[in-house]
């Protein structure tokens, strides 16, 4: 039944990774209304956070599957649970208090709840050792983190912020993160591809509310991202030895997001400053909307809105994780994942 159908994977996560599942649920946080999805064959918005595909429609893309359908989706039945299922939610982070101002949301234990059903259902359609193999064998991605900062801590009004000095706060982060990666493990993934966070300082949102005037960076948010991240790495490393197996690689898309953010013309981008959607400095301000400023020309931007990244990123970003050395993908990269476990 079935058997032979592509590797399935499996998304977790925020916004980044979001291709819907916030449409079905009472939130601010949701991109189903134009001009999100511009890009797209449809030109009409899916729920994802870009004019076109994100992160996880471009690894599918490289696994040669199509993109699994979002947890909520009543289409996801039958063979389409094989292709495997999207479980991100817009606005979501590692701690349960991230992105309370959005109303609702699918937290990241709801996420892994649902992941459980979702295994339920698998079972049904192909018996209990299928799906636990179908699982085992899956590829995953998880997106989380960012918004744990700029939703959070940086967030005007954050209790957060009185409670705790930067350092005392990634280090939460980090260790409310690692019982999540581990609970994923206990749930079966085997494979999981953890994206770190990008440039928290750079992005337009940040700017426009520092209001920095030359598009300088933002220190505090900067020095998160660069406190965060090799944490994660060190993290994920004890992770990895504890459980005696490779199960979770970093995926440190901050430095390549950050290549393109400090050399833009190098990468072909016009600006990775402002984004090309939006309202205020830098396009940082508000949502987007009919009512914004919309770019002509969506492939010089770096940024589509305050906080996402442009198709064009993404498939920079999903490029390097194919190719790049250790610096970006430890221990391997996107490529020797896919040839290593073809062998399996």
């Amino acid at each position: 039944h079935g058997a032979d159908a592509a590797r399935t994977f499996l998304v977790f996560g925020d916004s980044l990774v979001d291709v819907g599942n916030n449409n079905y649920l009472l939130t601010e946080a949701r991109a189903d209304s134009p001009p999100y999805g511009i890009d797209t064959p449809s030109h009409r918005p899916t729920g994802r956070f870009s004019n076109g595909l994100n992160i996880a429609d471009i690894i599918s893309e490289k696994l040669g599957s199509e993109p699994p359908f979002p947890i909520l989706s009543p289409q996801l039945t039958g063979d389409k649970l094989l292709v495997g299922a999207n479980f991100a939610s817009a606005g979501i982070g590692v701690l349960n208090d991230t992105g309370f101002q959005f109303l609702h949301t699918i937290k990241i234990y709801r996420q892994l709840e649902l992941f459980q059903q979702y295994q339920q259902r698998l079972c049904e359609l192909v018996g209990h050792e299928a799906a636990q193999q179908r699982v085992n064998q899956a590829l995953s991605l998880i997106s989380l983190g960012g918004n744990d900062f700029v939703n959070n801590y940086f967030f005007p009004l954050s209790i957060r912020r009185h409670q705790l000095d930067l350092p005392s706060f990634v280090n939460l982060v980090i260790s409310e993160y690692r019982k999540v990666l581990a609970r994923m493990h206990d749930l079966g993934v085997r494979r999981v591809m953890v994206l770190g966070t990008g440039p928290l300082g750079c992005v337009p949102s940040m700017l426009a509310l520092a209001n920095t005037t030359e598009g300088e960076c933002v220190p505090e948010p900067a020095r998160a991202s660069d406190m965060y991240n090799p944490l994660l790495v060190e993290m994920i490393k004890g992770l990895n030895a504890e459980l005696g197996s490779d199960v979770f690689i970093i995926a440190n898309a901050g430095l390549v997001q950050h290549d393109f953010i400090h050399y833009p013309e190098a990468f072909g981008f016009v600006t990775s400053r402002v984004a090309c959607c939006g309202a205020g400095p830098y396009n940082g301000i508000g949502r987007c909307t009919l009512l914004s400023n919309l770019c002509t020309n969506r492939d010089i931007y770096a940024f589509w809105d305050a906080f996402h990244p442009t198709e064009r990123a993404n498939r920079l970003i999903v490029g390097q994780m194919m190719t790049a050395s250790t610096k970006y993908m430890c221990p391997m990269n996107l490529s020797t994942i896919l040839a290593l476990d073809s062998r399996v």
